[in-house]
């Protein structure tokens, strides 16, 4: 007996990827029969239409000039963009395409990867997050200050790091033990991160201590103001299993670039100014 293939549409329609034909101005010609499991549209509704126009709003610009590349002879394997599902929600989509010049389209195979995408934003935010508070860790403290500092040296805009120390946390330890102190770092972090500008960050750096950078911040004045405001944001009681606790905070100032040119200057001087504050108390 001799054995045919079947048309090539029948062995697309297997594969749980979508295969799509699109002419060069984006417009689709083809797609299998997962296209609409993926995408939730069926072929009917989107044959004719531009690709494009599928494509989420954040991610149309680098779609068209990806293509773009495509259509100029690059090979793409791993091209990541971001679709709207018929349904509304969003579909993340890594690609591989290539340009056939003697038809005059892209041929796409679209690998749905949200899961994996999900999986990959929460473990970058683990890697730069605390995980008691939600607060960035000492790591994304790093580099956001690099960040702001090299913006402070082109925009003169001042900038100012706050270093915070909670006064009295040991004895909530010592009342209700490490459940209660975590519950009232967790709230500390709340209210910091309440009484702060938009465009500030906040770290947790230690057992009870956190830094905020200010960028923007003109002096060591505006920084006081700030660093008082958050004092004052600590100062209502905690409520814990065994009743009401107060605490405050000791604070150190820091301002580029009179204290300090670099991450680790700027924190160290901060720290210093913490526990002079502390000791004055």
């Amino acid at each position: 007996m001799i054995s045919r293939l079947p048309p090539l549409a029948e062995v697309l329609d297997l594969l749980p990827d979508a295969a799509c034909v699109v002419s060069a101005e984006g417009h689709i010609l083809y797609v299998s029969s997962s296209f609409e499991r993926i995408f939730g549209y069926t072929a009917a509704e989107v044959l004719g239409r531009r690709i494009f126009d599928l494509v989420h709003p954040d991610d149309r610009a680098t779609t068209v000039e990806q293509a773009a590349r495509v259509t100029d002879g690059a090979l793409q394997h791993h091209f990541r963009n971001r679709y709207v599902h018929k349904d509304g929600h969003t579909v993340d989509i890594q690609w591989s395409a290539r340009w056939v010049p003697e038809y005059g389209v892209r041929i796409g195979v679209a690998h749905e990867v949200t899961e994996l995408r999900r999986a990959e934003r929460e473990l970058e935010f683990r890697a730069s997050h605390d995980p008691l508070t939600g607060l960035s860790n000492r790591h994304r403290l790093q580099c956001e200050l690099q960040y702001a500092i090299a913006h402070a040296m082109q925009t003169h805009d001042g900038l100012a790091v706050l270093y915070l120390d909670l006064d009295g946390f040991k004895e909530v330890n010592d009342r209700g033990g490490h459940d209660a102190g975590d519950r009232l770092l967790r709230e500390v972090a709340q209210r910091l991160q309440q009484g702060l500008r938009k465009g500030d960050l906040v770290a947790r750096v230690g057992g009870d201590e956190f830094v905020a950078v200010l960028p923007g911040c003109r002096d060591a004045e505006a920084a006081r103001a700030i660093a008082d405001g958050l004092r004052s944001r600590l100062s209502p009681p905690f409520t814990l299993p065994d009743g009401l606790f107060r605490l405050d905070a000791s604070v150190g100032i820091a301002c580029f670039p009179t204290d300090g040119t670099d991450p680790d200057g700027l924190l160290a001087q901060a720290d210093r100014a913490m526990y002079a504050a502390k000791r004055r108390r």
